[in-house]
């Protein structure tokens, strides 16, 4: 199961590297509450609700356990998964995702506060109006995100020492999430194995922001094939 980023499609978050896993596995790409075609709803926007909806989709579909891959915003719905719905788990790949706060660079805070739409990204704009031609859905998906990401409260550390499913946390080395925090990550699941790449936020899966690197993503890919296949 593939769990997109904030402000994201499937397809501008993994749409590069989506071939390359549907290769070797079925892939279940979700686009979560108030995303891409996914319409809104009338109740909070938390990455609670977004790791009970995605559970409910793999109950939907009669998938009694999967490995969830979510990048972003969509990683810490993953790991919200991984608390809440513990036995739907078979394995964890988290990629340049938020457990804390102070995880995340200087002055990003401040720029979330600041951030409005007509300086959102270009590309995820597009992404959003391809498949979803309602420009008032867009930018109540951007003020959805941003509200929820100044709301954020740091995860529980004790809830993510109890995660038992094998997890694989990915960080770019010029990522907006600091390298440190993914490396703390990292040791504090049970299972945790680490990876940090060369690359900003979203570089290690082609997400559409980025300038594509195929031998990168090849690379990304063959990594993330090993450790769900070991």
């Amino acid at each position: 199961m593939l769990l997109h980023g904030g402000g994201s499609t499937i397809e501008s978050t993994f749409g590069r590297i989506l071939p390359a896993l549907a290769a070797h596995h079925r892939v279940v790409a979700v686009e979560l509450q108030a995303h891409g075609r996914t319409p809104d709803i009338d109740r909070p926007l938390t990455f609670e609700q977004d790791a009970d909806d995605a559970a409910a989709l793999l109950g939907h579909l009669g998938i009694a356990q999967a490995d969830v891959m979510g990048f972003s915003n969509g990683g810490t719905t993953a790991l919200q998964m991984a608390i809440r719905h513990p036995r739907l788990l078979r394995k964890l790949v988290v990629i340049s995702a938020l457990y804390r706060r102070d995880g995340m660079v200087d002055g990003f805070w401040d720029g979330m506060q600041k951030a409005s739409l007509d300086v959102m990204p270009i590309p995820l704009a597009e992404a959003f109006l391809k498949v979803n031609p309602d420009r008032a859905g867009l930018q109540r998906m951007f003020d959805r995100d941003k509200a929820r990401m100044l709301a954020f409260t740091d995860i529980d550390e004790g809830e993510l020492r109890l995660v038992q499913a094998p997890a694989l946390i990915v960080n770019g080395d010029a990522d907006v999430v600091r390298t440190e925090h993914a490396v703390a990550l990292s040791r504090l699941l049970p299972h945790g194995r680490l990876a940090i790449l060369p690359g900003r936020h979203g570089e290690a899966v082609g997400e559409v922001t980025c300038e594509d690197d195929p031998r990168l993503r090849l690379f990304v890919s063959a990594v993330i094939d090993r450790f769900l296949e070991e």
